[in-house]
């Protein structure tokens, strides 16, 4: 088994900004750490070239990568009956984004999952004639039984385990809420398939529930988002399945190295959206710990570290932390890729230097409070406290505006009248349609990057 050729894989970059003045007895340290990948084989995230993770590598050879469609086909996709075509239409427009080599299947999902293509308790490898069977087993699927999306991600996970394939994916698209199965079966089929595939989730309509669809995605380190409309899917799905055929690197950790008497406080993907790893921390040998992030293409994203140091005096400095990103080979071990970021602490007297704060810092730390804001207001609201949602959508039309993030704004303004956007006084709507609530609540904790 060989491991990695720059030519087949993306070059890793990492870049640190970081105020790292401190004042005398200062403990907390924050950097923004940029990790990039450039110049894959994909040629930037398209549906051509060599995918692939640490395996032997032979110019021409069918990608490593697996692929499960899972397609909801409770009861409720027959309502209206466009919603169940729209949902065939747009898993076949997904196949036509599969490249050819790529191992897939597709899955049934009611309140049992069921193999639909190729069946046999395996995958298909994609050509023009196993689109075209897969394409013929979709025409056959129809509405009905109820919802069990942990059923649905284990058969996922038993098809894609059954491929030899470095990237595992899975699509999931459902219209409604995991009404049977208990939440404690979801939360345990999705610990144990964290890290064996990653996931994208989709829900179509309103009548899903956005904090399972966007937990689902999380936890499988996928993106999360409404198609209110399900004549929208078909260009979702191919984008989704476009985005997937990008990946060349599966399960990349962010390695946080520490000295002694160093403790990570967090560690958070803040883009393209806010998502919080510092549970997810395993141990990477002594003092050092690795991030689940994933599967990567050619792409760029940002995290917020932040280092409780000992405190020092004026003038000692140390190196708070060492970041890196790493993968496994097949035997196990783990393979560095790119070199390496440095996140420092040096003691000042001078205050101007210790109270600065670094813009990609302060930035991120509003575009968490952002997301925050957002899902509280909205929690608040349909608790019906008036105030407190006002109060807290009033605080996140105010970082939105502050941040340039265009979108988000644009998104709140459907569930609040914007009186002055730079104080954050607002009025609540007394009349908000479900889908515009559901977008804003769905899409709260995608962030804009800062210019640097």
């Amino acid at each position: 088994m060989a491991n990695f050729s720059k030519s087949d894989v993306p070059r890793f970059s990492v870049d640190v900004y970081q105020n790292e003045y401190l004042p005398e007895g200062g403990r907390e340290v924050n950097a923004i750490v940029t990790v990039t990948a450039a110049g894959g084989s994909s040629g930037g995230g398209g549906a051509g070239g060599p995918v692939t993770a640490p395996q032997e590598y032979a110019p021409g050879r069918a990608p490593s990568a697996a692929v499960a469609l899972m397609v909801d086909c409770s009861g409720s996709m027959d309502y209206p009956p466009a919603k169940m075509r729209n949902a065939r239409e747009a898993t076949a427009a997904a196949l036509d984004a599969l490249r050819d080599g790529t191992h897939f299947a597709v899955i049934g999902g009611t309140h049992v999952a069921k193999e639909v293509y190729p069946g046999g308790g395996r995958t298909a490898v994609a050509d023009a004639s196993t689109r075209e069977q897969a394409k013929t087993a979709l025409r056959k699927l129809g509405a009905g039984g109820g919802t069990a999306i942990g059923t649905w991600l284990r058969l996922a996970d038993r098809l894609l385990s059954s491929a030899d394939a470095a990237i595992r994916h899975g699509i999931l698209l459902t219209d409604g809420r995991n009404e049977h199965e208990a939440p404690e079966d979801l939360k345990r089929t999705l610990e144990e398939c964290g890290g064996r595939f990653t996931c994208d989730a989709r829900g179509v309509g309103t009548d899903w529930d956005v904090k399972e669809v966007t937990g689902i995605a999380s936890a499988l380190l996928g993106s999360a988002d409404i198609v209110a409309d399900p004549g929208a899917l078909a260009a979702d799905f191919t984008r989704m399945m476009e985005k997937a055929m990008g990946k060349e690197v599966a399960d990349v950790a962010l390695r946080v190295w520490t000295p002694v008497g160093a403790t990570i406080a967090f560690v958070k993907q803040v883009a393209p959206h806010v998502e919080d790893l510092t549970d997810r921390r395993s141990e990477a040998g002594p003092r050092a710990g690795d991030y689940p992030t994933g599967s990567w293409g050619d792409e760029s994203r940002d995290y917020h570290l932040c280092v409780q140091v000992p405190a020092a005096a004026v003038g000692q400095e140390m190196l708070a932390a060492r970041v890196s990103l790493a993968a496994p080979r097949p035997d196990g071990t783990a393979q560095t890729l790119g070199p390496q970021g440095l996140v420092r602490a040096v003691w000042t007297d001078d205050m101007a230097a210790s109270t600065s704060l670094n813009p990609q810092v302060a930035h991120y730390t509003g575009q968490a409070e952002l997301a925050q804001a957002i899902q509280q207001g909205l929690d608040l609201r349909k608790a019906g406290d008036i105030d407190g949602a006002t109060a807290k959508l009033g605080r996140a039309v105010q970082l939105a505006g502050a941040s340039g993030n265009a979108d988000t704004a644009k998104l709140l303004s459907k569930v609040v009248d914007v009186v002055d956007a730079a104080t954050g006084t607002v009025r609540l709507k007394t009349k908000v349609a479900e889908a515009d609530e559901m977008t804003l609540e769905t899409r709260s904790t995608k962030t804009v990057r800062v210019k640097k």
